[in-house]
């Protein structure tokens, strides 16, 4: 399995396959709003060009079996929290089951302590996402807590449950 999926830059030739995954709705009820639904090919070029502009490297495609299968990435933290960054990631649907996500997290997190020298990741999961969760755990991933009533989705509200990883180098 693991030689079977990897994280890779995102490339212009992915705009087509990466709008027809993130233009799904029982997808995008996983995700944060400012991810825009419906999901154009306009969409996804204007995402692959923001994340090859980044230095470091911090958004990824994920790939399994050849295939674009998804999108994670870290979202490094400013001022303060410098050596923390915030962990989002999504699996097309045709590809859920597969354990992508959970290798996925394990090499993103992977990448971002030992080349972005973080001290934490951290994530916050909606309620229903239990399948987001289990991928935490795997991972090492410990829940922090629970956030009551903090999310809007879908006009429902709902709890975030908190997670986080610390570097223990």
């Amino acid at each position: 399995m693991e030689g079977k999926i990897k994280i890779r830059n995102l490339k212009l030739s992915d705009k087509a396959e990466l709008a027809k995954l993130a233009n799904n709705k029982n997808v995008w009820d996983n995700l944060r709003d400012y991810i825009p639904y419906p999901y154009m090919e306009s969409d996804a070029e204007f995402f692959i060009g923001l994340t090859n502009k980044e230095n470091p490297k911090q958004t990824f495609g994920i790939e399994y079996k050849g295939k674009l299968s998804g999108v994670i990435g870290l979202v490094v933290q400013k001022d303060v929290y410098q050596k923390s960054a915030e962990i989002g990631y999504w699996i097309g649907e045709p590809f859920w089951g597969n354990g992508i996500a959970t290798r996925a997290v394990e090499l993103i997190t992977k990448y971002g302590f030992d080349t972005l020298h973080l001290n934490r990741i951290y994530t916050g999961v909606f309620e229903y996402n239990i399948a987001s969760m289990r991928v935490l755990e795997k991972n090492g991933f410990k829940k922090e807590g629970i956030f009551k009533n903090a999310i809007i989705k879908n006009n429902k509200v709902c709890d975030e449950h908190r997670f986080y990883k610390l570097n223990e180098k």
